[in-house]
């Protein structure tokens, strides 16, 4: 069983897996030594260049439309997953927001580091690069003044920070090995896939896609302190991906080998109880975003988005199989703080799809953004 849902997430990447991977080229803004107060809305993206990581920054437009604004360099250098082109990172968040959207925290999956970034409007000022504690980190998870850096690479493993006077602090104690073994870096459906937070803050969850087909469950005190160890469950299908959650704190996680989503409550003990699972048939379902109630999973195979919401008792359901098609190799997505838009990054392409959000999830195309190199992976919205 395994081997055949295996076989079919591993064709349909083949599907994006040699596309081209050169990148527009773009002027590098400097960053200033001061930034100006602004309140333009933003969107981020991250390149992860193997010759040097950079950050594009676009001006959101009220109609959702969005124009590039500038690119700020990291100070740290891409990397990229065996076996995939399109998306390097093999990650959700790997780009992300944190202190009212004042800080911008950067995966540099290369060198082994996260970058930090003063955040005004679409202007960045980079004022901290730090050790990710780890192998090739993917992805990034905030929780208050914590945030947890997931390192894919080797062992696995997670590092705790504190964000204090604008500074990652790291904390020394709060590293936690996943038992994992990879390649460094890991190939596409191997190592983890994302870290995340519970709404409450009480638990942090892990997914290892097919290194062990599981969810890692940390414990966190009110302090931070995570648990020794985590509770480990068991997906309901292969290579649990990627995940989101719903509006009672239940965990809408991705399942990449079957293209399925399936819902499970995280329980006070840390482990897992399903809700419910269904596929959508389709080709690498391995992103998934949320406003209003839904949910987009992003199908880098079949280059579309499914759209899900949950049945009266939590299951996930379809709500459109085909909900918006992308330009190839769809993979990571963000929705406007307003849920009125959705952005999808299309590393295979090189493109930026914007759709607007309206009743019962439909997906109605805006523009198309052809500013971003190709195997690029990690979007961030403000």
């Amino acid at each position: 069983m395994r081997s055949t849902n295996n076989l079919r997430l591993l064709s349909a990447l083949a599907l994006f897996g040699g596309l081209i991977t050169s990148g527009v080229a773009l002027t590098t803004e400097a960053g200033a030594q001061s930034l100006p107060a602004s309140n333009t809305h933003a969107l981020f993206i991250e390149t992860d260049s193997l010759a040097g990581n950079s950050i594009l920054s676009y001006q959101r437009g009220s109609d959702g439309t969005i124009s590039l604004a500038g690119s700020y360099a990291t100070g740290g250098a891409g990397g990229a997953g065996a076996n995939s082109s399109a998306a390097p990172l093999g990650s959700q968040d790997g780009l992300v927001l944190a202190d009212n959207n004042g800080k911008l925290i950067a995966t540099n999956a290369g060198s082994d580091t996260v970058s930090v970034f003063d955040v005004s409007g679409t202007h960045l000022k980079l004022v901290q690069q730090v050790s990710s504690g780890g192998q090739f980190p993917n992805s990034i998870a905030v929780h208050n003044n914590l945030v947890t850096v997931l390192n894919a690479g080797g062992a696995g493993a997670v590092q705790e920070f504190t964000l204090d006077h604008d500074k990652l602090v790291t904390l020394a104690n709060e590293n936690r090995s996943l038992g994992l073994s990879n390649t460094t870096p890991p190939d596409y459906v191997h190592g983890a896939g994302q870290v995340g937070y519970t709404p409450n803050g009480q638990h942090l969850v892990v997914t290892t896609k097919n290194s062990t087909n599981s969810y890692d469950v940390f414990s966190v005190s009110p302090s931070g302190v995570l648990g020794a160890a985590p509770v480990i469950s068991a997906s309901n299908n292969p290579v649990p991906y990627d995940f989101n959650f719903d509006a009672a704190g239940n965990l809408f996680a991705i399942e990449a080998g079957t293209s399925s989503a399936s819902v499970y409550t995280v329980n006070t003990d840390g482990s897992l109880t399903s809700r419910g699972t269904v596929s959508d048939n389709a080709k690498a379902l391995c992103w998934v975003s949320s406003a209003n109630g839904y949910f987009f999973g992003s199908n880098a195979g079949s280059s579309d988005i499914t759209s899900f919401d949950e049945t009266s008792t939590g299951a996930p359901q379809i709500v459109a199989s085909v909900a918006a098609t992308t330009h190839a190799g769809t993979t990571d997505s963000v929705v406007s703080p307003d849920e009125k838009f959705l952005y999808v990054e299309s590393g295979g392409a090189g493109t930026i799809d914007v759709f607007a959000i309206g009743p019962n999830a439909a997906l109605t195309p805006v523009a198309t953004v052809f500013d971003i190199p190709t195997a690029s992976e990690g979007i961030a919205i403000s």
